[in-house]
């Protein structure tokens, strides 16, 4: 049986239920603490943009967010894993991120991946601190 399916108020409520996190003024993009960045802080997971007309701006696709992964290994895995849930575009050739749809997935899986992507992008010492 399907659980609830995940939708941008899950996003929110997960991502800022991780330690220094912040949202973006946008709303669009979830960031945790981390001094090494130059801007203070490094975004783990955001709204995918999508490129609907060649040479136009990005259109935000709410239903689909990019999150952090570990690296090349655990995109390929999540990638190949289940393409109903996980894909990705040119645009993230060789960058550490999947795109993943909202609705495919359940909000325990969610936090799953949101947890695991701010990891990636939290200092270690935090990361020991939240106990994540």
């Amino acid at each position: 049986m399907m659980g609830i399916m995940a939708d941008q108020d899950d996003v929110r409520r997960i991502a800022l239920s991780l330690p220094e996190t912040s949202e973006s003024e946008s709303g669009l993009g979830f960031r945790v603490r981390n001094a090494s960045a130059k801007s203070g802080s490094k975004q783990f997971a955001w709204v995918w943009h999508e490129r609907v007309t060649p040479g136009r701006p990005r259109v935000p696709r709410p239903d689909v967010l990019a999150v952090r992964v570990a690296g090349q290994a655990e995109k390929e895995m999540l990638l190949g894993s289940d393409p109903a849930k996980f894909f990705t575009e040119p645009h993230y050739n060789g960058f550490p991120a999947v795109l993943v749809r909202l609705p495919a997935v359940e909000a325990d899986e969610l936090r799953e991946l949101l947890t695991d992507a701010w990891r990636c992008q939290a200092p270690r010492s935090l990361v020991r601190q939240a106990g994540l």
